[in-house]
């Protein structure tokens, strides 16, 4: 795998020096438009042909999220297919991070022969609603970014994930405001999502054991005028907590904060790392991914990404990691002499080993999908809007 991977930067490096362009498949209204993500597949001459999924949020608020994903999932597809001589191409669905439409996009994965494993979905809400039809498809699905913890209990056999959990998240996030920021009054505000209501779960009882008061207020994830909520917000209370996944609205809540003059820090869960969208200075976000601009060993991926995608934050190099475990498992399959199916792909899967990745540590998987020693990363936005991380964290 060590090999592969050190092929796969060469590989990288070689198309930011050719400046390749774009691959991505948009422009079409189709849910699941087969990607051109095969610039490299094309190239390749083998038979080790395969396609493979990936469920997005591509379009609405929180599409930012679901490009720089996709992009992420292209760059690895198209260096995966340069160096292991294979021709897997990219089927996109966008979930709009919906689970009805991660639903109705599974179905069309499913039904597609050719899809012998999937990348994403991107939340947790999606994964609970497409886990079952995963489960009995055989179908291996590998997600970057959703982080509730309940999803790897068991419940969903063919799940796996490239970050660390919410009862990870949680317990950390809620002990560095207890402990660093000493908090003793603060609002918590869930979005009536599974994802936000978990981790509230996960935290406020470490709050309250430190004897913090705790404001627990609820709004949907559709609202995009808080004044009403940051009118609660007392002089007390001097954090405010956002476990939120659509960027967009926090930093509206931060605007209304302003408006109203209130001077509480915003600290934000990893669904909210969207740097040139949610910049409200002072503010906190923990994300599961790792700053790989800071990392020596990625610097040929983050040229790449810069060059061919522009800026980008920590939700893109999950899911490059995840899409390389795919194609690595596809890779392996052919080498071994078999023809790609979901059931030889989903056992190879299970048995990823990889000693290092983008993510700056090895990727292997527990019996119940889990990253091993998965972990979170704390950033400080600054008065720029930079993301800076915290050492330590």
């Amino acid at each position: 795998m060590e090999r592969r991977m050190i092929i796969a930067l060469t590989a990288i490096g070689a198309l930011v020096a050719a400046g390749c362009s774009s691959s991505s498949g948009g422009g079409s209204s189709s849910s699941t438009t087969s990607s051109a993500s095969t610039s490299g597949a094309s190239a390749a001459t083998t038979s080790c042909v395969a396609s493979i999924g990936m469920e997005g949020v591509l379009t609405g608020p929180a599409a930012v999220v679901g490009q720089e994903q996709l992009h992420f999932a292209e760059l690895a597809l198209t260096s995966d297919n340069l160096a292991n001589k294979t021709n897997i191409t990219l089927f996109q669905g966008d979930t709009q991070l919906g689970p009805a439409e991660a639903v109705t996009v599974t179905q069309q994965f499913i039904s597609n022969p050719k899809i012998v494993a999937v990348v994403g979905p991107v939340g947790s809400q999606q994964v609970e609603a497409v886990g079952p039809l995963m489960a009995r498809a055989g179908m291996a699905f590998i997600s970057g970014s959703a982080t509730v913890a309940a999803l790897t209990t068991g419940k969903y056999p063919t799940f796996f994930r490239t970050v660390s959990k919410d009862s990870v998240q949680g317990p950390q996030d809620a002990s560095y405001i207890v402990k660093t920021l000493h908090s003793k009054a603060l609002m918590i505000v869930d979005d009536q999502e599974v994802y936000s209501t978990g981790l509230v779960s996960a935290m406020v009882p470490i709050f309250t054991a430190a004897g913090i008061t705790v404001d627990h207020e609820s709004v949907q994830q559709t609202t995009t005028d808080f004044s009403s909520l940051v009118a609660k917000v007392t002089p007390a209370m001097t954090v405010v907590v956002l476990p939120w996944q659509v960027a967009a609205n926090a930093q509206q809540f931060g605007r209304n904060l302003a408006q109203q003059h209130k001077t509480a820090v915003i600290f934000g869960t990893d669904g909210l790392f969207s740097p040139g969208t949610f910049t409200i200075a002072g503010s906190y976000v923990s994300s599961f991914g790792p700053d790989i601009t800071a990392i020596p060993a990625d610097a040929a991926i983050a040229r790449a990404a810069l060059h061919k995608y522009g800026s980008f934050g920590t939700f893109g190099p999950p899911t490059f990691a995840a899409t390389h475990v795919v194609d690595e498992a596809i890779a392996s399959v052919c080498k071994a002499g078999q023809t790609p199916s979901r059931s030889n792909v989903l056992a190879t899967i299970k048995n990823t080993n990889e000693p290092t990745s983008i993510l700056g540590q090895p990727i292997s998987f527990t019996s119940h999908g889990d990253l091993v020693n998965g972990r979170f990363f704390l950033f400080k936005i600054t008065s720029t809007g930079k993301y800076q991380l915290i050492p330590g964290s």
